[in-house]
């Protein structure tokens, strides 16, 4: 079972409404290691028609991503920024609606001074559930990754952590795989599994 933290509720107002939160490269985008080109953004099948599925429901879609990628001097926030708005206007074209996107730009080896830091919002973190608890009135009830991050920040957050098996999924170890609710080929799947447990 689990409950979701009060911590995380106590202060949202009565129309707070449920959330999901997704990973972006590997989980909504094909993974290209550190993407800083809009034109290389390609969605994974399904990714859409998964959305979609969740915005049905009348969940709220927050996407939380990891952009270590600013603190390595790889590329810098409005790439990200780029990246994010090509990603949203691809899943606007297939009908599919993202409420919010958060991400960390933050590292505490990158060689970038003001993203080199210890931060709050990394995942596993909790910074960037919190921001959305403020800013949407928006609580998690599951978090979908392809990554041990994700799966961590869902045990921190109370709520099931869904693991694809697309982008880095299928190579995470067993340890990582045991701490998922579930195991979802991909993003669809795992919306699927939100839908009929949720809905």
């Amino acid at each position: 079972m689990f409950i979701i933290r009060r911590s995380m509720t106590k202060n949202l107002p009565k129309q707070a409404k449920p959330a999901v939160f997704l990973d972006r490269d590997g989980t909504i985008i094909v993974e290209k290691g550190y993407i800083a080109n809009p034109d290389d953004v390609e969605l994974i099948a399904g990714a859409a028609e998964a959305i979609k599925i969740l915005n049905a429901a009348e969940y709220l879609v927050v996407v939380v991503s990891n952009q270590s990628g600013v603190a390595r001097g790889f590329f810098t926030e409005d790439d990200v920024k780029r990246v994010n708005e090509r990603m949203l206007e691809l899943l606007s074209q297939l009908g599919a609606h993202v409420d919010a996107v958060y991400y960390c730009p933050h590292h505490r080896d990158g060689v970038v001074p003001e993203y080199a830091i210890d931060c709050e919002c990394r995942k596993p973190g909790l910074g960037m559930i919190k921001k959305a608890a403020l800013e949407l009135s928006a609580y998690p009830i599951a978090v979908v990754g392809d990554r041990e991050a994700d799966v961590r920040l869902a045990v921190n957050a109370s709520v099931p952590g869904i693991l694809v098996l697309t982008g880095y999924g299928e190579h995470q170890p067993d340890e990582v795989k045991s701490m998922a609710a579930f195991i979802a080929a991909d993003l669809l799947e795992a919306a699927i599994w939100i839908e009929e447990r949720f809905g």
